[in-house]
């Protein structure tokens, strides 16, 4: 069976890019065509247009953070990866998973996307991966592997 990359959804990402945009282009042209007030000093003035650019830095981080953030499901084993410069590398085992959980909020359940959480055994933490597209699937997807692990485990 081929391996199964899981990663944060692009929908809010994406949502994001696009409000910030459309909002930086909004106050852009405001402050072309509208006059500033008198306060504003005259060597920022040139600047002011320019100002609104800034709130594309919010989407832009959340793209860089699931760029470096995922989940790699193989036969026999779960791999997490989190980090560009200092990477976290965790693997578990599929038949010592013991628990998956999918939580969804409300807008959430309305884009399809929902944060994944597994458990296993002898971890005291969990691992979890917010808004990942189709949660249930993926979530059934592992469960089913771990089955699989443990049944062949009990044949040995």
């Amino acid at each position: 069976m081929p391996e199964m990359l899981i990663r944060p959804t692009m929908k809010f990402i994406k949502t994001g890019y696009v409000v910030a945009l459309l909002v930086a282009i909004a106050a852009s042209v405001a402050a072309i065509v509208l006059p500033l007030p008198p306060w504003i000093p005259s060597e920022v003035r040139p600047w002011v247009p320019v100002l609104p650019a800034f709130l594309l830095l919010w989407p832009l981080k959340r793209h860089l953070q699931r760029s470096l953030t995922k989940i790699l499901i193989l036969e026999d084993k779960l791999r997490y990866e989190y980090g560009l410069l200092n990477k976290t590398v965790r693997t578990i085992p599929i038949a010592k998973v013991q628990d998956v959980t999918v939580r969804q909020r409300l807008s959430q359940r309305i884009f399809g996307v929902g944060d994944l959480s597994i458990e296993s055994a002898g971890q005291g933490s969990r691992l979890t991966i917010a808004n990942i597209d189709g949660p249930q699937q993926i979530a059934d997807h592992i469960n089913n592997l771990a089955l699989k692990a443990s049944s062949k485990g009990q044949e040995t």
